[in-house]
């Protein structure tokens, strides 16, 4: 009767943990205690579908939940669980660690985290927290880039690839001597040429990233913001990056970190589910880029899509 009842406990806590969004879930709760707001910026899921899911996790044993005021928060910690609940979880979690949620949820939650507020006995992390809010109501939330874009050498000529509507030449044309705008949409052309059509020292051509008409070394500086993943081939284009670059210049792309939302082949024509860190060096590399940096882009908590990166290479002297 013992070995039946035991049976169906672990049968019990499989049924619970079996999907993947709750494995997901457990995997934040043990790493923190968290709010049902908080998981839910994190998987990018409705609060109430998030508070189904501990429910049930809570329910089968997985998970417990503290009240703090009008707060609730839920952790698993592995010491807690029943000893067949422990072996089933140290078992099976570390078979989720090579999916592409895994590293997006934790960069997720540092941004979730980083948007607690300090501990209410400081005075000034509340201020800070208030002035945060007061600034963005006072002067909006774009004064900051375009402050650092001041930091930009004035000589520099930049090419913007894939340059869309054109508010990453709008940015920064006021601060460099030359934005070159490179887009293969008309439609796209026409749009940041009006965007544009008050600003000197912005250039647009028509053209595809994989065959740029810009000059061997004609810039400084080239970048490409969320262009690669919808290239067939974005090995010609991190080669025609460097092709442009004069000697020391800087190629810098920005795009989604690996992941497996299949759907935005279908509805957003991506070629690529993002792109590993270690693809993305050797595709510099290989374009012979030296200095190869990557960075994860802290993600908006209300964002919904996947993490995003920043990677940077230069041009040999």
């Amino acid at each position: 009767m013992k070995e039946l009842a035991s049976t169906n406990k672990s049968a019990d806590l499989l049924s619970a943990i079996a999907e993947p969004i709750r494995m997901r879930i457990g995997r934040l709760l043990e790493m923190h205690e968290l709010t049902v707001g908080e998981v839910a910026k994190v998987v990018q899921l409705p609060q109430s579908t998030v508070s189904r899911h501990l429910k049930v996790l809570a329910d089968a044993g997985w998970i417990v939940r503290r009240t703090e005021g009008t707060a609730a928060y839920y952790q698993l910690t592995l010491d807690d669980l029943v000893p067949v609940a422990r072996t089933i979880w140290l078992a099976i979690r570390p078979t989720s660690e090579a999916e592409p949620e895994v590293a997006e949820d934790a960069r997720r939650l540092e941004s979730v985290l980083a948007e607690r507020p300090m501990d209410s006995k400081s005075y000034f992390g509340r201020v800070a927290g208030a002035w945060d809010k007061v600034r963005s109501e006072l002067f909006g939330r774009d004064f900051t880039a375009r402050a650092m874009c001041s930091l930009l050498p004035r000589h520099w000529v930049v090419a913007d690839l894939g340059c869309g509507a054109g508010n990453g030449a709008e940015l920064i044309a006021p601060f460099v001597k030359e934005v070159i705008g490179v887009d293969e949409s008309d439609a796209m052309l026409s749009a940041a040429k009006r965007r544009l059509s008050g600003l000197g020292n912005v250039r647009l051509e028509k053209g595809r990233i994989e065959s740029l008409p810009i000059r061997d070394g004609e810039v400084d500086a080239a970048l490409c913001i969320l262009v690669l993943h919808h290239l067939s081939e974005p090995s010609g284009a991190i080669r025609e990056m460097r092709r442009i670059l004069r000697p020391g210049g800087m190629a810098a792309v920005i795009d989604m970190y690996e992941h497996s939302r299949t759907i935005y082949r279908h509805t957003m024509g991506h070629q690529h589910l993002g792109f590993s860190e270690t693809r993305i060096k050797e595709l510099f590399s290989d374009a012979g880029l030296v200095d190869i940096t990557v960075s994860p882009i802290p993600s908006d908590p209300d964002s919904k899509g996947p993490g995003l990166f920043v990677a940077t290479g230069h041009a040999p002297d």
